[in-house]
């Protein structure tokens, strides 16, 4: 802020000004307060602003506006520096950077660090654990100067809210600050070296950087007004749309106002205008004024005026007159809050927030109090540690003693910023994605979550996972900016049957359960989710555009004519937060605009009553509580008030929808509060909205009150056809106890180096590798997952591979055969992961006698990686061995697929061979990646390759080929013991000739 220059000595107000320099030095400009080392005004004029500031954050009441304190620091800095800067260029020819970083580093970063270390020290006691950690995250950034791009993502990212303020939030504009030294400073020096040599090199210097000045301010100032219109947060906090606040300070300091002989009414008039309206603005402003955009043009003008009123004109001294507004700053009292303003800055909001963090909401006398308070720390941080090095001569004499003042005060907070989170971080436990296929089945029916005991045992997610634990949709909930959803397609994407999930941020929550119910029935899901966006048209603001919210409107028109174009749905689940207004009529009647279009589309349409609200950070709460989160437990009557939308379709107002809600196991009974944990399940997120992991346990009850709903038909067991035609010849979920073999029923073993009678050694491949029916290399993980482990002993590796019993799996006549596995990739990467091949794949029957015929007889490699790559990729092999329609050996390959998440979550990889169409299909997470078409080669080698049955293959390979061929191979470098883990197998059938 402003307040970081320091004062220099100080001088009474009638002391005449510096001589200025003789005019081979540039001072051909004359007599002029650049060549004036101190203004008393300036000084009092810092205490306005933080006492602004200070008001505004203790939420006095008519001070909503004190945030313009911030902008009148911003003024007072680029005329101080500015003027600096241009006094040692007119006078010495050049800037030294040195020199000037060396003095804003002792005079800055020292206090800085003592409060950044205070508060991650405080922090560690007074916050809880998960709070800590984005607080020691934020020191970090703060540390850095980079705090205000750190808000900046947080606040832009809807996702991200319903966090508690940060007590290093103000340390905002402190980094704005700073990157404006860093940049214009230097600027200034470059600028210098043209104009050196100049004859007149005071009035070149000037008006050089006068000109650049000009340029940044109309830049900067449009760039602010875009932003106010689109992303409020980044034009407040960023620093490219507050740099022509400085660049007005900066122009106060390059213009020749000094050669103007203003009347004195008239600078009487401009002082204290400018002062009525910085007090305007702290009256008349508040939270909804669009900001900063024009509105700031009245504090930043405001503060030029009183600047501007006292520079003395030609042959004046001193303009400070007995009426002038610059008398009043220049008193002592104005004067020693300016003083101590820096600091008490620093300190203020540190304190505000700690105390609330332990204390509770307070109301603005309290907050007042410890404002007051903060005077304390701020007074003992000036005396002890600001005042002594900026006046230490060994300090000062040389600059890089200054510098390593200020990199030391980087240092220490830095350090202890990565001491006091990597501690928290042991503490709270993993921050790896839940792996949901191992959670405890959810109840359908009655007052438990889940359908057994939950036991004893850490809460799941633990609060650390549960802040990131969002449906995986693929950021298929867009953002506040975006106008139009993506295809958003999920599970078989192919299929004429889909449910559509519709709303907003409380309707993507209900992803992974749509996701799962429409994938038993062979269906696809379309996700059309807007983030903060009311389904019912109503005209919302948005919080992250800091405006009123067009996209949003936009947004649903188009999914509405999106769905009423398109094919009919097979159900329509719609979702929303219901407190965009207070209003039940209004509400109603937006309501009823969105359902008309929804019901003349004549597709099912359920609406999902809205789940509770808790309104505080959930998981930073169970965080810091003993007693699994018990103590977290939010107010019935304020999370769950009545809901419009579900009470008017109980009593029949509201024809062709049907409601169904789950808040009776998400809040049950009908006591004064709601749990955040059940069954140790941590059930919230944030402040709004439920955890994945929550959502998936919920799929049973919501699969029970959809389907008694008759919204929804029942899945049908394997073997009988079902939803969408498709009928189950296998599905192998993996279920057992950990360290147990795979089902003998459904699986056998391949050992060895090949097959019997060896008519490929290495398997054909040249893989070094020995297989083994061994639980060391193939095994249960008895959380419902196979584990494929390479192992080595010395030099010689040991791996697994196994086939489906059962060989007979084939498309009927005309028909699809799909084939899908849900697999997570070994998780190692780099050398450690050389030789690594992992793969799921197919081979024609005919291969089980005798093992050959190889490629004619067809291989369809649904899921192949190599050496850790975070790609994956699927061929087909048929044909000749050498080239033919198939191009082998290569094959008809995809080639790379990126998945950066393939080697730590499951993923879906799927092939479908349709007969009726005539192609090969492959997916990754339902989307179609690779075909390869009947037209590709003749008749002949078509029906060969794909029109029989086949045998299922998984397995994890070392070395061989294709590892070669990508550029690595195993060596003592390769880690072995990675395993490939697989969720689930099934094949299934349709069309044709089934029955």
């Amino acid at each position: 802020m402003p307040f970081l220059l320091a004062p220099g000595p100080r001088r009474k107000p009638s002391a005449p000004p510096l001589t200025p320099p003789p005019s081979g030095s540039g001072g051909e400009s004359g007599p002029s307060p650049h060549w004036s080392t101190f203004r008393p005004d300036i000084e009092g004029l810092r205490a306005v602003a933080v006492l602004a500031v200070l008001a505004f954050h203790a939420e006095i009441p008519v001070l909503a506006g004190g945030f313009v304190g911030v902008d009148v620091f911003f003024v007072i800095s680029g005329y101080l520096i500015t003027g600096l800067l241009v006094r040692e260029a007119v006078s010495t020819g050049r800037i030294l950077l040195g020199d000037f970083f060396s003095r804003r580093a002792r005079r800055l970063l020292p206090s800085a660090a003592v409060v950044l270390a205070a508060v991650a020290v405080a922090g560690a006691w007074l916050t809880v654990p998960l709070r800590r950690t984005d607080l020691e995250y934020d020191v970090l950034a703060a540390a850095l100067s980079v705090a205000n791009w750190r808000f900046v993502s947080q606040r832009t990212d809807y996702l991200a809210a319903g966090h508690d303020q940060s007590p290093l939030l103000h340390f905002w504009s402190l980094a704005v600050e700073e990157q404006f030294y860093l940049f214009w400073a230097p600027l200034l020096a470059v600028v210098v070296l043209f104009a050196a040599r100049a004859v007149r090199r005071g009035r070149a210097v000037r008006a050089v950087v006068a000109l650049v000045t000009g340029a940044l301010v109309a830049g900067s100032f449009a760039l602010s007004l875009h932003w106010t219109e689109h992303s409020v947060s980044l034009a407040y906090l960023g620093t490219p749309s507050r740099v022509w606040q400085f660049g007005v300070g900066a122009l106060l300091a390059l213009l020749p106002w000094h050669l103007l002989r203003g009347p004195r009414p008239l600078r009487l008039l401009c002082g204290w205008g400018g002062a009525a309206a910085i007090g305007w603005c702290v009256v008349a402003y508040d939270a909804s004024t669009p900001y900063p955009g024009y509105a700031a043009l009245v504090p930043t003008l405001a503060t030029a005026a009183v600047i501007l009123a006292a520079i003395p004109g030609r042959g004046e001294r001193n303009v400070q007159g007995a009426y002038g507004v610059g008398r009043l700053l220049a008193g002592r009292a104005p004067r020693a809050v300016g003083r101590l303003s820096y600091n008490l800055y620093l300190w203020h909001w540190p304190v505000l927030v700690l105390a609330e963090a332990r204390l509770g909401t307070l109301g603005w006398p309290a907050r007042t109090a410890l404002t007051l308070a903060a005077v304390l720390p701020a007074l003992a941080t000036m005396r002890w540690v600001e005042q002594p090095l900026r006046r230490s001569r060994t300090v000062s004499e040389l600059p890089r003693r200054g510098l390593a003042v200020g990199v030391s005060a980087i240092v220490l907070p830095v350090a202890l910023a990565l001491v006091v989170g990597t501690a928290t971080l042991h503490l709270m436990g993993p921050t790896t994605p839940v792996d949901v296929k191992g959670l405890p089945p959810g109840a359908a029916s009655g007052p438990s979550l889940l359908a057994a005991s939950a036991g004893d045992g850490p809460v799941v997610p633990n609060p650390a996972q549960a802040r990131k634990d969002f449906p995986p949709d693929r950021n298929c909930q867009v953002a506040p900016e975006v106008t139009r959803s993506q295809e958003c397609l999920f599970g078989a994407v192919d299929s004429p049957d889909r449910i559509v999930l519709l709303g907003d941020s409380h309707a993507g929550q209900w992803f992974s359960p749509m996701l799962a119910l429409a994938s038993q029935r062979g269906w696809s899901l379309q996700e059309l989710v807007k983030q903060g966006c009311p389904l019912p048209q109503l005209a919302v603001d948005s919080p992250q555009l800091g405006r009123a919210y067009r996209e949003c409107d936009t947004w649903r028109a188009d999914a509405l004519e999106r769905l009423r174009t398109g094919p009919k749905p097979r159900l329509i689940v719609i979702a929303s937060l219901n407190r965009y207004t207070e209003d039940d009529e209004l509400l109603a009647a937006a309501w009823e605009k969105t359902l008309k279009p929804l019901r003349a589309i004549g597709a099912p349409i359920v609406y999902i009553e809205d789940t509770p609200v808790p309104g505080a950070d959930i998981p930073a709460c169970v965080s810091g509580a003993a007693d699994g989160g018990a103590a977290c437990a939010f107010k019935r009557a304020e999370a769950v008030p009545a809901d419009p939308l579900a009470r008017r379709i109980a009593a029949g107002a509201v024809p062709g929808v049907r409601a169904i809600g789950v808040n009776q196991v998400l809040c049950p009974g009908d006591g004064p509060t709601c749990p955040a944990v059940r069954d140790r399940i941590l059930l919230y997120r944030d402040d709004a909205h439920l955890t994945n992991v929550a959502a998936v346990v919920l799929t049973p009850r919501l699969e029970r009150l959809l389907t008694d709903s008759g919204a929804l038909p029942a899945a049908t067991a394997p073997g009988a056809p079902g939803a969408g035609g498709w009928t189950e010849l296998l599905r192998d979920d993996f279920e057992g106890p950990a360290g147990s073999r795979p089902s003998p029923t459904n699986w056998q073993y391949d050992l060895g180096t090949c097959y019997p009678g060896c008519p490929a050694p290495q398997w054909g491949t040249g893989e070094i590798e020995t297989m083994t029916d061994s639980t060391d290399n193939v095994r249960l993980d008895g959380n419902g997952a196979l584990e494929i482990v390479p192992t080595r002993k010395g030099d010689a590796w040991s791996s697994g591979r196994i086939e489906t019993v059962r060989s007979d799996f084939a498309p009927p006549p005309g028909g699809v055969l799909r084939i899908e596995a849900s697999i997570a990739l070994p998780d190692v990467t780099g050398p450690k992961a050389a030789g690594y091949w992992p793969a799921f794949w197919t081979l024609g029957a005919e291969l089980r006698d005798g093992y050959t015929g190889w490629p004619g007889v067809g291989e369809l490699d649904v899921m192949e990686s190599v050496n850790g790559r975070d790609t994956v990729f699927g061929s087909m092999h048929c044909g000749v061995l050498e080239g033919g329609p198939c191009e082998e050996p290569v094959g008809l390959t995809s080639g790379p697929q990126a998945c950066a998440t393939c080697r730590t979550e499951f993923h879906a990889y799927a092939v479908e061979v349709d007969l009726g169409a005539g192609e090969v299909r492959w997916y990754l997470d339902g989307r179609v990646y690779h075909r390869v078409s009947a037209g590709r080669m003749d008749a002949g080698t078509w029906k060969r390759a794909v029109d029989h049955g086949v045998f299922l293959i998984l397995n994890v390979a070392i070395g061989g080929k294709l590892p070669v061929a990508d550029g690595a191979t195993a060596g003592p470098g390769t880690e072995p013991g990675h395993p490939m883990r697989v969720d689930q197998v099934t094949v299934k059938v349709k069309g044709g000739g089934q029955g």
